[in-house]
């Protein structure tokens, strides 16, 4: 069996656990330092992921932005670019959106009905991926897999950190704190309420932290080969 990608979920979150404010204007929370680690991570990876919300919203790129990383990527024998990835269930994807429009190959994972959705609407900006009745993320990384992708980054946003750490597939997380409090019950969050496996009682190995001018990296790495030790 193809094994699946090492799966890296990448975030930026302020220090009460928000991801972005309620207004319509993108929140910044990373820095320039921090900026620049991100590109690093991204070209350190074979595909990057977002979910359709997350496009709809933000419409990035999902570029590595170094022409320097571009160019070790295509030494190493890898695309100049990761994959794009987005995951979508009800197919309502914009077609104008910058993700189609810039960078290498695409991939949409939907369901039947989000297939049928998209049929025609995005030509040949990506290929359409079917995973069934219902999109289940396990066989999006056995798909992913198969394909050769050995490193995914999950950018976002908080269905797909949510979808990801509840059915145990993450790895590794990257977070970046910001000094910023938030505060707002309709802005969105890191992840939504959901079973973790191991609950509260499951503590995840900090594996570093690095300080970026005024942003925290903490990098916690996921080990499933020990049970939860009692702390008291």
């Amino acid at each position: 069996m193809t094994a699946r990608p090492r799966v890296l979920l990448s975030v930026a979150a302020s220090l009460d656990g928000y991801i972005d404010d309620a207004s319509t204007q993108r929140l910044l929370l990373s820095n320039s330092a921090d900026l620049d680690r991100v590109d690093q991570v991204r070209a350190d990876s074979d595909a990057i992921l977002v979910g359709a919300q997350t496009l709809r919203t933000d419409n990035p790129r999902l570029l590595v932005n170094s022409a320097e990383r571009r160019a070790a990527r295509g030494a190493a024998g890898k695309p100049e670019y990761p994959v794009k990835v987005t995951v979508t269930d009800s197919g309502e994807l914009d077609p104008e959106l910058r993700f189609w429009h810039t960078g290498g190959g695409k991939l949409v994972y939907t369901s039947e009905s989000g297939a049928a959705r998209l049929r025609g609407r995005l030509d040949s900006s990506a290929e359409v991926v079917v995973l069934g009745s219902r999109l289940a993320l396990p066989a999006l990384l056995d798909d992913l897999g198969a394909r050769g992708v050995e490193r995914l980054m999950v950018e976002g946003g908080t269905g797909m950190h949510t979808g990801f750490l509840a059915a145990d597939l993450v790895d590794e997380i990257r977070l970046a704190i910001a000094p910023i409090l938030v505060g707002d019950p309709a802005a969105p969050r890191f992840v939504a309420p959901a079973r973790f496996p191991g609950g509260a009682q499951r503590r995840l190995r900090l594996a570093g932290v690095e300080q970026l001018g005024d942003v925290a990296v903490l990098n916690y790495l996921v080990d499933r080969s020990t049970e939860p030790e009692n702390y008291v």
